[in-house]
């Protein structure tokens, strides 16, 4: 292997928001935009993948200040590369539009 080539058992993802209609936000389920991806066809390789939204905390828990939220993309939501995801707990507000890992397993090839 390259010694400058890194490789990642994750590709990025963007949190959008939380699902709504017209008046209602439902804030149990997050929108996601996936990296390279465009369509509804191709959002169906990372059903039921994990998702961790990492972020750094004031205090320091276990020798580290980096906590991690975990959940898993439930659907497709749209027709252009988005998806739906269910956190464990619910993603706080202040992390729209911040980045999330979405991890290549479990695999369902």
């Amino acid at each position: 292997m390259d010694a400058g080539l890194w490789t990642h058992l994750y590709s990025k993802g963007r949190f959008l928001g939380f699902k709504r209609g017209q008046r209602a936000q439902h804030e149990n389920t997050a929108l996601i935009q996936l990296e390279n991806v465009n369509s509804k066809e191709e959002t169906t390789y990372y059903e039921g993948k994990r998702v961790a939204y990492l972020f750094r905390a004031p205090t320091a828990k276990k020798g580290s200040n980096i906590r991690c939220m975990w959940g898993r993309i439930t659907r497709p939501h749209g027709n252009s590369g988005v998806v739906r995801a269910k956190f464990r707990h619910n993603l706080p507000p202040s992390a729209m539009g911040s980045t999330v890992r979405v991890m290549m397993y479990p695999s369902n090839i």
